[in-house]
């Protein structure tokens, strides 16, 4: 009697007919999968026993490998997710009557089901904004009432690196934003999941419009840069933080085997895994909109800057283009859709999008 298949077995067996590897979407880069490099190093840092929840030699590295993008006074947190850390960020920087600041386009606003707020315990006041981004003057619409007590206090600047929006803020823009939150007495967050790819598009160290501009504490991301999961915490001015180690494990967000977050993190740092495939992912949406605006029809409403295009076309075409292609409207109202690229978006990926977007426009 011949031997049962194992489930690794059965799993390449069925491999088409549960996840075809060769389809392709433009709705979001955490469709991707994982960067082979890092697959690699997980392997790596796999066998034997390592002392658990952050204990280990691998998330020990990661401070010095942090440290080298972000400056001698840097401290890195591990921690599970996006949404966990800015809830556990923002938490280590405000008070229990603590406000932030935010754009009214923030993903802490708008894409993580009030977690600052349910979680985190702290308000957010969200400024409307053209682009994604804050400036001095639109921070003032908030920065207000600091000794009223009906008023949830202002205590934190949120800006996101690159936008929701797509756009990216110069180091200048920064700086300028720091200055001016700082003279306020209050804290600067930057929500950076997508930070490589500002740093790509921007072409400048990490550091430029992170810490040398004034940042105190960074959310930094992994998964939308080709990581299986992980994200970090970065403390860049640690006299303005307090007590994340508790916050981290209250926020549910220290993971037990951190050493698998961890060596990821040393998988894209080490080298420059991370800006090559934040660099790509840049350029196949630049490929995208350069196709689409070519397409009568189409129309590209805002800068393509990192590694997301945002258009404007007939719903009906949109709708017929979502039984070819996965992407999302990103205004239901006006029928703005967003198309994300990705680390493994190929060029023959674009250029097979664009072609269904052109035959859909005339169908």
């Amino acid at each position: 009697m011949a031997d049962a298949p194992t489930v690794t077995e059965q799993l390449a067996s069925d491999a088409v007919r549960r996840h075809d590897p060769a389809v392709r979407g433009f709705a979001s880069d955490n469709y991707a999968g994982v960067h082979p490099e890092v697959l690699t190093a997980i392997a790596l840092a796999n066998g034997g026993h390592q002392v658990a929840y952050g204990d280990d030699v691998y998330t020990a590295h990661l401070q010095d490998l942090f440290r080298g993008h972000f400056g001698p006074a840097t401290e890195v947190f591990p921690v599970l997710n996006g949404t966990g850390a800015n809830v556990t960020a923002l938490q280590a920087v405000t008070e229990r009557w603590g406000a932030v600041i935010c754009a009214e386009s923030a993903h802490i606003n708008v894409d993580e089901c009030g977690a600052p707020e349910r979680v985190g315990g702290l308000k957010l006041l969200t400024v409307p904004t053209e682009d994604g981004k804050l400036t001095p003057e639109l921070i003032d619409r908030q920065a207000y009432g600091f000794d009223d007590e009906h008023r949830a206090q202002p205590q934190v600047v949120s800006i996101t690196q690159s936008t929701e929006l797509g756009t990216c803020y110069t180091p200048e823009e920064v700086a300028a934003i720091c200055e001016h939150a700082h003279q306020l007495g209050m804290t600067v967050h930057m929500d950076g999941s997508r930070l490589a790819n500002a740093a790509a598009s921007l072409g400048v160290p990490l550091a430029r419009f992170t810490s040398e501009a004034g940042v105190d504490i960074l959310s930094f991301g992994g998964t939308k840069n080709g990581l299986l999961l992980g994200e970090c915490v970065v403390v860049l001015s640690p006299e303005r933080v307090r007590s994340i180690r508790y916050l981290r494990k209250m926020s549910m967000q220290l993971a037990s085997k951190m050493r698998f977050v961890s060596v990821q993190f040393e998988a894209l740092l080490a080298g420059d895994l991370w800006l090559r495939s934040a660099a790509h992912a840049n350029a196949m949406a630049r490929r995208l909109e350069q196709a689409v605006r070519a397409v009568d029809g189409v129309s590209v409403l805002r800068p393509v800057q990192a590694n997301a295009v945002f258009a404007m076309l007939p719903r009906e075409v949109s709708e017929r283009l979502q039984k070819r292609f996965r992407f999302y409207f990103w205004d239901e109202a006006t029928g703005e859709v967003r198309w994300m690229c990705a680390f493994d978006t190929t060029e023959a990926d674009v250029d097979r999008f664009a072609a269904a977007v052109a035959e859909e426009m005339t169908a």
